[in-house]
């Protein structure tokens, strides 16, 4: 029997254009213990290692404790250390910044709730540099909360404006509400109908936060204090740098921001590991 070649024919429609599938991530940061830099007279590892043996203590201790986070202040460090210990503990995923008389920026450890916060003068120099362990250093939440307002600007509706009055309302409804043993109250702004005269509003509403935090994860969000207290900005990019979810979180401190319990408790373990490893580099060399 010969074989019998049949043409098979798609009954579904030739796409004019083709598919054009949204770009996702590849890559995802994951922790890398820090290199310890080799001793030397431009590398004070001892003085480096000394310093986090100190705030290893004092981190362990308030893990099992509580009580006040432990910090450390690094303003008079011997440059030499400085920069061994700027090395070792390197750059988290947790960013922010905040302008509330004097700047403050901090910056998260490659060590997930080990913190550093940096107090400048209106002169742009450094005052103080924190070395601390935290869910997120306390000041972010106190000057946040000190720069709200309990209740929400009364600003006349703008022409055009459809479903922003109810929005306002269940704002204020859940700031008058929001309290630290109740979850985040979320307004997923993407999904609503909103005008383009509602945007406008109820960003005029809320303008005027003095806190910014950028957590760096799968893809960029944006989290931004309010002229509201307790209400923050939290919005989601993906790596091309396009919103895509825009939410509205009335809550102490939002989330994605915190470090957990769980976390923290392995930093600490990962940091003696560090302090270990710097006191075997000593003694080899």
């Amino acid at each position: 029997m010969r074989p019998v070649n049949i043409p098979i024919r798609s009954l579904m429609p030739e796409p004019e254009d083709a598919v054009d599938y949204m770009p996702i991530p590849r890559e995802m940061s994951t922790f890398e213990m820090p290199r310890v830099p080799e001793p030397g007279t431009d590398a004070d590892v001892a003085g480096a290692r000394d310093v986090l043996a100190t705030f290893l203590q004092h981190f362990g201790r308030w893990l099992a404790q509580g009580g006040e986070p432990p910090a450390l202040d690094l303003a008079g460090l011997a440059p030499q250390a400085l920069r061994v210990l700027n090395e070792t503990l390197g750059e988290g995923e947790v960013a922010a910044i905040i302008h509330s008389g004097h700047e403050i920026r901090i910056q998260e450890s490659v060590f997930s709730g080990v913190w550093r916060e940096q107090h400048f003068d209106a002169g742009g120099a450094l005052r103080h540099d924190f070395l601390l362990a935290a869910p997120i250093p306390n000041v972010v939440g106190q000057l946040a909360q000190d720069g709200g307002a309990t209740r929400l600007r009364d600003l006349a509706l703008p022409a055009g404006a459809m479903n922003v009055p109810a929005l306002v309302h269940e704002l204020q409804d859940a700031m008058d509400r929001c309290a630290a043993d109740r979850p985040a109250h979320v307004i997923n702004l993407t999904l609503l109908p909103l005008s383009p005269e509602d945007i406008v509003h109820i960003d005029r509403v809320l303008d005027g936060g003095t806190v910014v935090i950028l957590s760096r994860g799968f893809g960029n969000c944006r989290i931004s204090s309010t002229a509201a207290r307790h209400v923050w900005r939290v919005q989601y990019f993906n790596n091309m740098q396009t919103l895509i979810l825009n939410t509205i979180e009335v809550v102490a401190m939002p989330e994605v921001a915190v470090a957990a319990r769980e976390d923290l408790v392995e930093s600490h373990a990962r940091l003696a590991e560090l302090v270990q490893w710097m006191s075997d580099s000593i003694a080899t060399a």
